[in-house]
């Protein structure tokens, strides 16, 4: 049945969960006709007599549909329409009009209702209706999801849109919840760190301790005491009692970076650790539990770290919960152009510079170089342009070495190479080498796309660098 929520605050409503529906008609009758007649397929029917109480239950935007009679006591239902659209309610209107007032019905639709019915209307006629607009607004809401998420370039201080970012920030959401352990694995400045305080601050222990160790770059006899601590005496210099990273980092998240550099003794430790949960300070006899989350990370591959014994195969596959591999951004599309930008822009801001974008030129240059170092290789390329030069645009001649190397210089032309044989393929078709057809292949798919490179590279299964790259080398050696 229904729910009457004019007879009452809106805010006290009892019920549980909260209709799909809201019916707005002042004549009880027909309001009781309605609420039977959609109860009995199931769908759930709150009740408002006013406009007034109408407005009040639409401002708590818990409703999917409103069935609105357009003659209200209080006010008229175009009215209700009106200040929806203002609002810009999630909300998807179905007006109740008696005969005489379809031109007003098409009046309503012009405001944003989804559809009309016709006083009188038979019952299959409303469920019909109501049916066809909840299942509209679904999948409109299934749309906006999915659109806001794989339009998202920001995500918890990473920059970039590319397919392979834009998988990397949903497992993250998937995982941020769990108390599962997270493996980031990926190439030195992909931002794996970046990852890590992403997790967490995704996670519902984002407002405690959120503790980072990097275990290549802490001396390998004081690595047990930086994670599990130690107390007064436990070694030379142990003047006092300190907690280590795993106490510190009680209730939040333990990163722990570079975790193949972990000895062989510590890992066994570490292993025991995630298994009781329980830290045992250098030194100490007694043990103290903590509540943590564990993520770590590598720009090894752990899988044959194991194979090579470097790595304890049962402590690989404690912390192999959550696999996160960040993608290296040569492969990230058009994200180098974004990243890029806003450093230009941070560090533009922070020097005093009249820098506002990258030219043309540029630009290309940018997406073609493959960034073997990275977001961190070309943080610090930006940096060292904006510190060194000044302008509105960054010009090739600001670029500093390696990317300016790659600019291809003047080549002379060069003799064309004797008819090749022909393959015996029965079709006289001659053998052509595999980069011409590799380049014919890619600049049609270019052309095909109207000269948008990244389209094209996704058609082709490449990345949008490998074809700037590729066309940069034929240029170079006189292919072009």
């Amino acid at each position: 049945m229904g729910h009457d929520i004019a007879m009452a605050p809106f805010a006290e409503s009892p019920v549980a969960e909260p209709a799909p529906v809201l019916l707005v008609e002042d004549m009880p009758a027909l309001a009781r006709l309605y609420i039977e007649t959609l109860s009995k397929v199931g769908i759930a029917v709150d009740h408002a007599e006013t406009g007034a109480d109408a407005l009040a239950a639409l401002a708590q935007g818990r409703y999917a549909t409103v069935l609105l009679d357009l003659n209200l006591p209080d006010m008229s239902g175009m009215d209700i329409l009106q200040h929806i659209r203002e609002q810009q309610i999630p909300v998807a209107p179905i007006v109740i009009t008696a005969h005489g007032s379809v031109n007003t019905a098409v009046d309503a639709m012009r405001l944003g209702a989804f559809d009309f019915l016709v006083k009188p209307f038979p019952g299959d006629r409303l469920t019909v209706t109501v049916r066809n607009t909840l299942e509209r607004m679904r999948l409109q809401r299934e749309v906006d999801a999915w659109r806001e998420d794989l339009g998202r370039d920001r995500y918890f201080g990473f920059i970039g849109r590319s397919l392979a970012m834009q998988a990397v920030y949903r497992i993250i959401d998937s995982a941020a919840t769990s108390k599962a352990t997270v493996f980031i694995t990926g190439e030195s400045g992909t931002g794996k760190e970046l990852c890590a305080e992403a997790v967490h601050r995704r996670s519902p222990r984002r407002d405690q301790p959120f503790v980072a160790l990097n275990c290549g770059a802490i001396p390998r006899d004081l690595m047990e005491s930086e994670i599990f601590g130690h107390v007064k005496g436990a070694f030379t210099g142990a003047v006092s009692d300190r907690d280590g990273a795993a106490v510190r980092a009680d209730g939040g998240t333990l990163f722990l970076d570079e975790i193949c550099e972990l000895p062989a003794e510590l890992q066994t430790k570490l292993l025991r650790f995630l298994q009781t949960g329980e830290v045992r300070p250098v030194g100490g006899s007694r043990e103290r539990k903590v509540d943590l989350r564990i993520v770590c990370a590598t720009n090894r591959d752990p899988a044959e770290e194991v194979r090579q014994g470097r790595f304890r195969e049962d402590l690989y596959y404690r912390l192999l919960v959550i696999p996160v591999t960040l993608p290296p951004l040569r492969e990230r599309e058009d994200d180098v152009l974004l990243i890029a930008r806003q450093f230009l822009r941070d560090y533009a801001a922070e020097e005093g510079k009249s820098f506002t974008d990258f030219d043309l030129e540029v630009a290309e240059d940018l997406q073609r170089y493959s960034w073997p170092g990275n977001v961190r290789q070309l943080q610090n390329v930006v940096r060292n342009i904006v510190v060194l030069h000044d302008g509105p645009l960054v010009t090739r001649a600001m670029l500093p070495p390696p990317v300016r190397t790659l600019i291809p210089a003047a080549q002379p032309a060069r003799p064309l190479p004797e008819p090749p044989p022909t393959a015996p393929n029965g079709k006289g078709s001659p053998i052509r080498p595999l980069w011409m057809v590799e380049k014919e292949a890619i600049e049609d798919a270019v052309a095909a796309c109207d000269g948008h490179v990244p389209r094209a590279a996704a058609l082709l299964g490449i990345s949008a660098s490998t074809i700037y790259r590729k066309r940069l080398n034929w240029e170079a050696e006189g292919r072009g």
